[in-house]
This record gives structure tokens, C-alpha cells and sequence, in this order.
């Protein structure tokens, strides 16, 4: 924080730019994968809340950790090579990119209760304030920002 005096500039010692924490995993697509990604996103929650003094409740928590399973879900599925799960976060809120090596974009369907299957992109849309998808130069991917609630 900075202090103005009389038109000065008394630097206050919390002037330091903070960067937003950062992770990533890269999964191959084996067994156990989609699993190991939600570890890893709880383990990312909990360095949050310990690094940057977040405050997410347990909803919060479960929201954040059923957007990771359907993005990686199907990068696992829709992709023919490995993926990568990329975690950034504040306080305020998680971006969770997920890239993989298809370039075909994912569609969202329209809700329908009487389809099975097909409703990942809907459950990430309901859950995330922004989801985005662009190819890359290697595939896609795809991003969804879940704000934190206490």
C-alpha cells in the first residue's frame, strides 16, 4: 500500500507486487488420471487458502473440484495424446485451463434431463462466471474462472 503526504510518495513496505499462484500437471491419459487431477486441484485449494489467505468454503471447494474432473474428463476422452491441467489463483478466484491435443472445439448442448451423457460443458458453465475455448497451436483449450465464495 502506498501513503500520499502532501503530494509525496511514502512507499508503506506492502508495495510488492504479488503474482497469482500457479500450477500445473501433465496427465496421460492412463487410469487413475482424472482422479490424480482432483488431488491435485484440492492440493492447489489448500495452498491457496495457506499462501494467499483464501477464504473457500467446502461448496466452493466441491464446485471448483467438479470443474476440474469435466474438463479433464474430456480432454481425456475427446483427445488422442496426453493433457496438460494448468491451476492459476487468488484470493478472489481459480482459472482452471485445461489443454489438450484436439483441435476440435467443444460443444455445448442445450440442457435436456432426458440426455445421457453430454452434460459436461453445461455443468462448467453453471459453475463458472467465464469459460472460454481457443485452439492453440497445439490442440485447444479450454478455461473456466470459478470465484471463490466463503
Amino acid at each position: 500500500m502506498t501513503e500520499y503526504l502532501g503530494g509525496a510518495v511514502v512507499p508503506t513496505g506492502f508495495d510488492v507486487p504479488v503474482e497469482p499462484l500457479r500450477r500445473a500437471a501433465h496427465y496421460t491419459g492412463e487410469p487413475g488420471c482424472i482422479a490424480d487431477a482432483r488431488a491435485f486441484a484440492a492440493q492447489f485449494l489448500q495452498q491457496l487458502r495457506t499462501e494467499w489467505c483464501a477464504a473457500i468454503d467446502s461448496r466452493t471447494d466441491g464446485d471448483l473440484l467438479l470443474v476440474v474432473s469435466e474438463l479433464v474428463t474430456n480432454a481425456d476422452r475427446h483427445s488422442s495424446g496426453p493433457y496438460i491441467l494448468e491451476l492459476e489463483g487468488t484470493d478472489t478466484a481459480v482459472t482452471v485451463m485445461v489443454y489438450d491435443s484436439s483441435s476440435a472445439l467443444p460443444r455445448r448442448f442445450p440442457r435436456n434431463p432426458e440426455r445421457v451423457g453430454r452434460h459436461g460443458l453445461e455443468i462448467v458453465h453453471a459453475l463458472a462466471t467465464r469459460v472460454t475455448v481457443e485452439r492453440v497451436p497445439v490442440g485447444k483449450r479450454v478455461c473456466a474462472r470459478v470465484e471463490l465464495g466463503s
